[in-house]
């Protein structure tokens, strides 16, 4: 028990430090509150009203997620492979081209689509 010591110390502060924080934010933050930051915020768009049962999606929003997830998934595998370059040798870099291309078509398509358009 007595090397779990430090890390139950530690956790117990971080856990304090968590708490304190939010009832010292609630007992001391500003409590003015008005139509506009009670709103929902759309990324800067005005909230347009929605049907009962939720409305359509523009496909850009689709597209901007399938961006973020082609390149968030293309970084988690370039690291262990930049990390074990030497040892792959030639195999590591035939399936690394291989990756790297689906990657790009899945690019070319968000590409294509619009997805890089900030308008």
């Amino acid at each position: 028990m007595q090397l779990y010591t430090p890390v139950l110390a530690l956790l117990a502060l971080a856990t304090l430090f968590a708490v304190g924080s939010v009832v010292m934010s609630s007992l001391v933050g500003p409590k003015r509150y008005n139509r506009v930051k009670l709103d929902s915020y759309e990324c800067g768009i005005e909230p347009t009203p929605q049907a009962v049962g939720g409305g359509r999606f523009p496909v850009k929003y689709y597209i901007t997620a399938m961006l973020f997830i082609v390149f968030d998934i293309e970084i988690i595998f370039l690291y262990p492979w930049a990390v074990q370059f030497d040892q792959l040798g030639i195999f590591g870099l035939v399936e690394m081209v291989l990756f790297i291309a689906t990657v790009f078509v899945a690019y070319a398509y968000v590409w294509r689509r619009g997805g890089l358009d900030w308008d």
